[in-house]
């Protein structure tokens, strides 16, 4: 099957992928327009230090969408941080190709 169909991409964000640490904090790259579908549902994840946090929001987007812990997802006038993010690559099985973000 390889990528997600267009036909399921139904929503919009920005994303602004983290980069690394700065001498202020967190840098974010160039914000960038992503088609992806939205599931807004609370459920209790782990974060790249083991911690049980809650999240609020996944997304998925397409596979080659960069978008690590610590990036920021803007869905219409709110922010919020990626707590973790998953490539689920089929591998050539017919199954739909994407990223997995969560967020807080």
């Amino acid at each position: 099957m390889g990528a997600i169909p267009d036909w399921l991409l139904r929503h919009q964000v920005l994303v602004e992928p983290f980069t690394g640490e700065g001498p202020y904090g967190p840098e974010l790259g160039e914000q960038t327009l992503i088609r992806c579908f939205i599931d807004h549902k609370r459920r209790l994840v782990r974060n790249a230090e083991g911690a049980e946090v809650v999240s609020e929001t996944t997304v998925i987007m397409p596979l080659d969408t960069v978008c690590p812990a610590g990036s920021r997802v803007i869905i219409g006038d709110r922010a919020s941080t990626v707590i973790t993010s998953a490539r689920r690559d089929g591998g050539g099985l017919p199954v739909p190709d994407h990223l997995e973000v969560v967020l807080q």
